[in-house]
């Protein structure tokens, strides 16, 4: 066997560790000269056995001290040639990172979610897939009603048992179906019909408000209606008026418009003698209720129903609803709102 001094030497003028490892194999390995030499002391007496031994691991002890300093300073030389060959110039400028922007829609929501959460009204979701039930039968939209058409409405069986949502109002039904009144709730999501110009998507974002309970009627309507458009527009005072109209699950339904005025080529919300209409709305048709499982002669409540894109149209000055859509960064770069700022009152502002 080589003299253990030798060993060591050899230790010390491996350049990589990739040769050490082999080495380490070569020296200490299953088939080393050391180990050959522990399967000889079987052969010996007692006594010199001991001596063998001890002095073999001793070997063995100093071989592997003398490997793992050496894989010390290989690493630490492999470190400081990265160093070297991979510096950094503090003194430079950092690199822009561009900021991301909140989509208009996504802003619109969370203003309206507030500002309804302070009177008392949750958020409730359903799924954007439904039941033909629950989208239309439930809500008393009779048979021949032209929602149900299919240039209107977008079935996805032969049967027409199961579409993509017209409206957030199935969502209605699945909240009074799986629990008990009073109920006080807004919808906000997606739904989809067969549209498409400057004003219309084939997939847009509505609001639905639902409010059941004892001894509700359409003053309490008027009064949540006028707070929200207060609210919304960051007005003090509103003019609105409810224009009759119909729907299938309201009974007596309206029309809500506000007054405007225009100003530079704005739409001037609160004020003027020009009329916008904003949103549908009306008394929950007992019919509804009683689908509902609820009873009518202790509860009764009012409905709403908004388009989010079209408030955001209005209140943010975008003119074509399809730009929503359209995932042009440019856009949302003027339209979208920065996480950290709170965005400016568009009521005769810039932004």
């Amino acid at each position: 066997m080589a003299h253990l001094d030798e060993l060591i030497q050899k230790v010390s003028n491996v350049k990589d560790k990739l040769s050490l490892q082999n080495l380490k194999s070569e020296l200490l390995g299953k088939n080393s000269q050391i180990n050959q030499e522990f399967k000889k002391l079987g052969s010996l007496s007692e006594e010199e056995r001991k001596a063998k031994a001890s002095d073999l691991n001793n070997q063995k002890q100093r071989i592997n001290e003398a490997i793992e300093n050496k894989f010390k300073e290989l690493e630490k030389l492999e470190i400081n040639q990265k160093l070297q060959k991979e510096k950094v110039d503090v003194t430079l400028p950092a690199r822009e990172r561009p900021n991301g922007k909140i989509h208009p829609v996504s802003q619109v929501i969370d203003e309206i979610s507030s500002i309804f959460s302070e009177v008392g009204f949750s958020v409730a979701e359903g799924p954007d897939v439904e039941t033909e039930y629950n989208n239309f039968t439930a809500l008393n939209t009779p048979e021949n009603h032209p929602a149900r058409d299919m240039h209107d409405t977008f079935y996805l069986d032969e049967n027409k048992k199961i579409l993509l949502r017209t409206h957030t109002s199935p969502v209605q039904i699945r909240t009074m179906l799986s629990g008990k009144p009073p109920f006080k709730i807004i919808v906000p999501g997606r739904t989809y019909r067969c549209d498409s110009d400057q004003t219309h998507a084939p997939m847009f974002h509505q609001l639905e408000g639902l409010h059941i309970d004892k001894g509700i009627n359409m003053g309490h309507l008027k009064g949540c209606l006028d707070y929200f458009i207060k609210e919304f527009f960051e007005v003090k005072k509103i003019q609105m008026r409810f224009r009759p109209s119909h729907f299938p699950f309201t009974e007596p339904s309206a029309e809500v418009d506000i007054g405007y005025r225009m100003e530079n080529g704005r739409i001037i919300v609160g004020e003027g003698n020009k009329w916008l209409e904003i949103l549908g709305c009306g008394m929950v048709h007992p019919n509804v209720l009683k689908n509902a499982k609820v009873d009518t002669k202790k509860f009764q409540g009012y409905a709403f129903g908004m388009g989010i894109d079209r408030l955001a149209m209005l209140k943010y000055g975008i003119n074509d609803l399809r730009s929503f859509f359209e995932a042009d960064y440019r856009w949302l770069n003027y339209f979208g709102f920065d996480p950290l700022d709170v965005p400016t009152n568009y009521r005769g502002l810039s932004r």
